[in-house]
């Protein structure tokens, strides 16, 4: 498909149909609780996810996965128990500043984050030190059902190497071409990017396994 003369409605619809139709539904995100997502979300960046696992395990064995534990246990503890997801210092710092806001501005409640206009809550969030715009929004998506996409790698990778965007094209960029062309819908916009995440993990890794590629020759 020519760059010049995109139809990303039509693309983006028929890259969804076949993912769906290739994987099912991905049910994520992987937590039990809105605040466990959260928290993954957090825990995930730089890292593969069998690692946050390990992470959010630990906590629940100590019975300390919820707000007011996390918030007053002492940093080497809460870095010993994250200690698998990797940059477990930095990430503890992290996690301590959104505990701070979570519970400065919300007394710890995620129905009382879910009031919270999408567009302040998501300039709140990136405002917290060691939050990026990956992070706010999978907060915002997966955890408060706020209807956001996600763009991460494997998003990127997938429209560039299927033509959709150029390898200069920017996060907002990328964003703002979903919400253009999809409705705007929580449930669409999780489903999707979960897909994406698959096809990343399973087709298009850094060495693509394009002749199984479910999106082969579709766009």
């Amino acid at each position: 498909m020519s760059k010049k003369n995109k139809n990303y409605k039509k693309v983006l619809t028929e890259m969804y149909h076949l993912l769906c139709k290739a994987f099912g539904p991905q049910h994520w995100w992987p937590g039990e609780t809105p605040f466990e997502i959260a928290v993954g979300a957090i825990l995930t960046q730089n890292t593969n996810w069998g690692n946050v696992e390990k992470a959010i395990n630990n906590l629940k064995k100590q019975n300390t996965l919820n707000v007011k534990a996390m918030h007053n246990m002492a940093d080497k503890e809460l870095v010993l128990l994250i200690k698998p997801a990797g940059y477990y210092n930095i990430k503890a710092k992290r996690l301590k500043k959104f505990l701070d806001f979570f519970t400065n501005h919300y007394k710890g409640s995620i129905e009382k984050m879910k009031t919270e206009d999408k567009k302040t809550l998501r300039e709140k969030l990136l405002n917290i030190n060691g939050i990026g715009p990956e992070t706010a929004d999978s907060i915002l998506l997966y955890a408060l059902e706020k209807p956001i996409f996600v763009i991460d790698a494997y998003t990127k990778r997938v429209l560039i190497r299927h033509n959709v965007v150029s390898e200069k094209a920017g996060y907002h960029e990328l964003q703002e071409i979903f919400h253009k062309n999809l409705p705007r819908d929580t449930m669409l916009f999780n489903e999707y990017h979960a897909l994406f995440v698959k096809l990343g993990k399973d087709f298009c890794k850094t060495k693509p396994k394009c002749e199984a590629c479910p999106l082969r020759g579709a766009v």
